[in-house]
């Protein structure tokens, strides 16, 4: 059941990068050679992705995703704005460095793709985590030390939403 779930992904994920659908009509071969990559993908590297595949099939998991998507990129956009001010700023106001983050997702998919949208959000890079599922973070701002502050202001923007979605 996990290979034919990953088949699957696969090949949205190929459909939506590649687009068959130009000029109105479907390009055979772009669809041929994702079923065949989706195939290879499903196979051969099945064991290396996440054991909780059950997240992509719960409708109400695919909510929160849904839901997740423009939270994610709102908080992306502001953070750009925020990285160009401070760098376009005549006396460039930050203060970089590295602050622990406390989560309390558990899986390793939720604690991933916590890890992920922390990077992908501009002005914050995920750069360690400890076995005890805790972040290190270089932040461009630090605002402060404490670790639940910090955990706050960082955090839990995403993990609320990646809660629903993972666990």
């Amino acid at each position: 059941m996990r290979r034919v779930i990953y088949f699957v992904l696969a090949f949205i994920v190929w459909v939506l990068i590649a687009w068959p659908f130009a000029d109105g009509r479907i390009d055979l071969q772009i669809v041929v050679a994702g079923l065949i990559v989706s195939f290879l993908v499903a196979v051969l590297f099945h064991d290396i992705l996440p054991r909780e595949h059950h997240v992509f099939i719960s409708p109400v998991r695919v909510f929160w995703f849904l839901v997740y998507v423009p939270v994610f990129f709102y908080h992306v956009i502001w953070a750009n704005l925020d990285v160009v001010y401070r760098a376009v700023h005549p006396a460039m106001p930050i203060r970089p460095g590295i602050v622990k983050i406390k989560t309390r997702l558990k899986t390793d998919s939720a604690i991933t793709a916590l890890a992920n949208s922390i990077t992908l959000t501009p002005g914050t890079l995920t750069v360690d985590l400890t076995d005890d599922g805790d972040l290190y973070v270089h932040w461009i701002n630090v605002r402060t030390d404490d670790v639940e502050k910090a955990t706050q202001l960082i955090s839990q923007r995403f993990e609320w939403f990646l809660h629903r979605i993972f666990e």
